[in-house]
């Protein structure tokens, strides 16, 4: 049910899969992630290019992607070193802090500088956590709705990817992640397919508000999950 429900948001907004479902999938199969996680957020990226990868903002993408290599590279050694539960608190905390900067001003800019930062903070949250969107969708909050869908669908494409190379190289994918992940493609294609009237609404230019709210919930649930968690371990 998480998965689907993240497949319609993120299928709607451009991002939301990971906000969504891997707070649940964390508190139910902790061992499994984020490699699980990764898993469907490589495969759902390929349906939204399908419909609108003529609208991918390539100049951006390759900023995005610059900045996300050493960031994955870090995301890799939190894995191996912190725990779950420090690891939720710090990317809700980070999250919070952007929707907040984000909300009290009137734009983001939008260059090299800021794509290739949020690539960079996209690589670390998304290979540790397997949240990786917040970063670089605060950063085209402004954009389009299938241009938002488009780019973020293929960098999350490539950089699920990456992360799989490194949480394999590293040795934190199991096979049972693998087999987890595969079973979970099918809830999410439901969703994907449920979401088509969600992405007629938010092109009407709601777009910006539905990331901020998607974004701020998710982190706050990623807070509640992980204070549960470390009150009540069994």
């Amino acid at each position: 049910m998480a998965v689907f429900l993240g497949a319609i948001v993120q299928g709607g907004v451009g991002f939301g899969l990971g906000l969504v479902a891997v707070p649940v999938l964390t508190m139910l199969v902790p061992d499994l992630m984020p490699g699980a996680a990764q898993v469907v957020n490589m495969i759902l990226p390929l349906f939204t290019l399908a419909v609108e990868w003529r609208r991918v903002d390539w100049r951006g993408l390759g900023f995005a992607v610059l900045g996300r290599l050493p960031g994955s590279v870090i995301g890799g050694v939190i894995v191996v070193y912190v725990s779950i539960y420090t690891r939720g608190v710090l990317v809700a905390v980070m999250v919070l802090i952007a929707v907040a900067l984000t909300a009290r001003a009137l734009s983001v800019p939008r260059n090299g500088y800021t794509i290739t930062s949020a690539g960079f903070l996209s690589g670390i949250t998304g290979t540790a956590t397997g949240i990786g969107g917040p970063p670089i969708g605060l950063v085209y909050q402004h954009a389009k709705g299938p241009q938002i869908r488009a780019t973020l669908a293929m960098f999350f494409f490539l950089s699920a990817a990456q992360s799989l190379a490194i949480l394999a190289y590293v040795g934190e994918l199991p096979a049972q992640a693998l087999l987890t992940g595969t079973v979970l493609i099918v809830p999410m294609v439901l969703g994907f397919l449920v979401s088509k009237p969600l992405r007629r609404y938010l092109d009407g230019g709601r777009a910006r508000t539905a990331i901020l709210v998607v974004a701020a919930a998710s982190a706050v649930g990623l807070v509640v999950q992980n204070v549960i968690k470390d009150i009540w371990p069994s």
